[in-house]
């Protein structure tokens, strides 16, 4: 048993300890650094035993928000984080994030209170997949622990106690060596070949391979929005502004951690072509060959078979592009990119670089809205214990940010020096202007002539911000973003959000397409 850190009596044989104590001891043993959640019956001394080992411990404000942060954790760290719900709804609320947790390939253990032992055959709470090795080894996931609340405050002796070993790093499994030389010689012949860099790329840290991989064998590369970064953005044989393109003019296309699902067009024509080969590198085995039959299927850890193997616009009101456009230019090269939001999610990813792996978290594989600010808080919580003044910027459309925008509270009580950017167009999609919404609304009630989509025009959500202590701003023009921007970048001490005001109806334009040739292996 590994040194507990438990103050213990000069007699050893009567030191008793809580089951909150053995719970954080046995988290703390596990290498947990990071607990997120919302205290209640029976799980509030779960979190104060937490903290007396070192755990840091994040309150949130909602459940959902929580459960979101403790999986960028696990994707950021590569360990579970966890999070700490009460009963009822509180688990409830949870299960959005530990639903997204799964279809993004996230480590996250959720630890939940419930009834006591002696209820549980009187309707007990439904049990998910126990234990930390569950959530990391092969394809990583969420996991459920329910503590009744009687063995919270069980006060147990503490000889009895028999904490498990960390549990070690999953095993790395490489591809059958017969599979990579089919590969290299598909990959060999192709005339146009293609590399997808998926967020399970991102996840196995095999960025110094796939990039020797790309730049040896001249290999141009598309990103999915959580691979951005693992080769950088800007790199010349990225084709991400001919993605379209790319995909359907591809004759061999090598899947690295990236599945063919609707992010990929589920790999069908008449986004491909029909005779297109499809290489699937993935950790997982159930999903190699979902969707279709791929030429070579290579089962193992990314990293050891990567191994083996818009100008700026003028008018007012500014678009997507421009305000992309201003905020780019100031961006950190080292900064994580957050982002969530329909139009500004899809156009931010094109325009907005990203240079280092595991830099940028959106809406993932789920499309789940309301992520944002629990992800940019787990992103900062990270770089101020690991990379201090490392920022963090997160771009939320104004409809994003509504899922989860008290989030800005906790953000200000732990000074978290996050830089908010609410991209704001009155909607979801689109909205309306003040002159047409107050017309609109005039004579009838707005529940029946308010378009769904519509927001409530010019909503200052830089408020939200100020009424908690950080700093705000509405911006109109370029010049008043550039000014805030610079203004927030240069203040690392308290947390910013500025409300940029967009033309309600604008929307993505047209891609350019362009492909880029190259040779191949």
């Amino acid at each position: 048993m590994p040194k507990s850190n438990f103050a213990e009596p000069s007699d050893t044989s009567e030191a008793q300890v809580s089951g909150a104590q053995v719970i954080a001891q046995a988290l703390k043993t596990q290498g947990v650094d990071y607990m997120f959640g919302i205290v209640g019956i029976p799980v509030t001394e779960i979190a104060f035993a937490a903290q007396e080992l070192g755990i840091r411990y994040i309150g949130m404000r909602n459940e959902q928000a929580a459960c979101y942060a403790a999986s960028a954790i696990g994707y950021l760290t590569g360990r579970p984080g966890v999070c700490l719900v009460v009963s009822g709804p509180g688990l409830i609320h949870a299960l959005g994030g530990m639903a997204n947790a799964n279809m993004n390939c996230w480590p996250l253990l959720v630890i939940g209170g419930s009834s006591e032992r002696n209820q549980e055959t009187m309707g007990a709470f439904q049990e998910f997949p126990q234990a930390v090795r569950s959530s990391i080894y092969g394809r990583p996931g969420a996991c459920y622990v329910d503590i009744p609340a009687d063995f919270v405050n069980l006060l147990v002796n503490v000889n009895s106690i028999k904490y498990t070993e960390c549990c070690m790093s999953p095993p790395v499994s490489m591809a059958e060596t017969s599979a990579v030389r089919m590969a290299a010689s598909v990959i060999r012949n192709a005339k146009q070949p293609l590399l997808i860099i998926g967020k399970g790329a991102a996840y196995a840290r095999a960025e110094e391979n796939i990039r020797k991989l790309v730049e040896q064998c001249k290999l141009p590369f598309l990103p999915t929005p959580m691979g951005k970064g693992v080769v950088p953005d800007n790199h010349p044989n990225c084709v991400g502004a001919a993605r379209s393109r790319a995909l359907q003019f591809a004759d061999v296309i090598v899947l690295l951690g990236a599945r063919l699902n609707w992010i990929l067009h589920f790999g069908l024509p008449p986004r491909y072509r029909p005779d297109v080969k499809f290489i699937q590198v993935d950790i997982c085995a159930e999903e190699l060959g979902n969707n279709v039959r791929p030429a070579v299927t290579l089962l193992g850890d990314i990293n050891a078979v990567t191994k083996q193997e818009l100008a700026s616009k003028k008018s007012l009101p500014m678009n997507y592009y421009t305000v992309f456009y201003h905020v780019q230019e100031q961006l950190p090269r080292d900064c994580f990119i957050v982002s969530e939001g329909a139009n500004t999610m899809d156009i931010g990813r094109t325009v907005l670089q990203n240079y280092l792996p595991r830099h940028r978290l959106d809406a993932g594989t789920f499309g789940t809205m309301g992520v944002g600010l629990g992800f940019a808080i787990a992103a900062a919580v990270l770089a101020k214990d690991r990379s201090p003044g490392q920022r963090v910027i997160c771009v939320e459309g104004d409809s994003a940010f509504g899922f989860s925008g008290m989030e800005v509270e906790t953000i200000c009580r732990y000074n978290l020096p996050i830089i908010l950017l609410v991209v704001n167009n009155n909607g979801i999609y689109q909205g309306f202007d003040t002159d047409t919404w107050k017309e609109m609304v005039k004579s009838q009630d707005a529940t029946i002539v308010a378009p769904p989509a519509c927001l409530l025009p010019n909503s200052h959500y830089e408020q939200v911000m100020i009424a908690f202590g950080g700093k705000g701003y509405f911006v109109q023009t370029p010049e008043e973003l550039q000014k805030s921007l610079t203004q927030t970048l240069a203040d690392t001490t308290k947390p910013s959000l500025i409300n940029i005001m967009i033309e309600p109806k604008a929307t993505r334009k047209a891609q350019d397409f362009h492909w880029l040739t190259s040779s191949k292996m």
